[in-house]
């Protein structure tokens, strides 16, 4: 069992950056490969980024490739998505997710955070 904790979010300007973070509790984190996921209004969730439980393999959506790097820190049992170049069109809640093995899909994972607000103005 793990519990997820996201922070970070908040409302910022076109071009500019966030970081969030999510705080894993338990001592199994390093087993857990861990996802960024995130749902505007009105849409389904989709996916973000991933990143598997050594850090050693990530996976990014399209739309976010080169703005947006996922990390994680084992010893302090925290993932980390750096967003910089934020558009309007990156406004949702973004939530993180952990399972044992790193994949796109929701389906994929079976532990889940409250969930951020990012919110990006024009």
């Amino acid at each position: 069992q793990v519990q997820l904790v996201e922070s970070g979010g908040g409302l910022v300007q076109a071009g500019g950056s966030l970081r969030l973070s999510c705080v894993a509790s338990g001592r199994t984190f390093r087993r857990y490969a861990m996802g960024w996921f995130r749902q505007a209004p009105g849409k389904e969730r989709e996916f973000v980024a991933a990143i598997s439980w050594s850090g050693g393999i990530t996976y990014y959506a399209d739309s976010v490739k080169g703005r947006f790097t996922i990390s994680r820190d084992n010893a302090k049992n925290t993932m980390y998505l750096q967003m910089n170049s934020l558009t309007p069109e990156d406004t949702a809640v973004y939530y993180c997710a952990a399972d044992g093995l790193i994949g796109r899909s929701s389906n994929e994972y079976n532990y889940w955070g409250q969930g951020t607000q990012v919110t990006v103005s024009s």
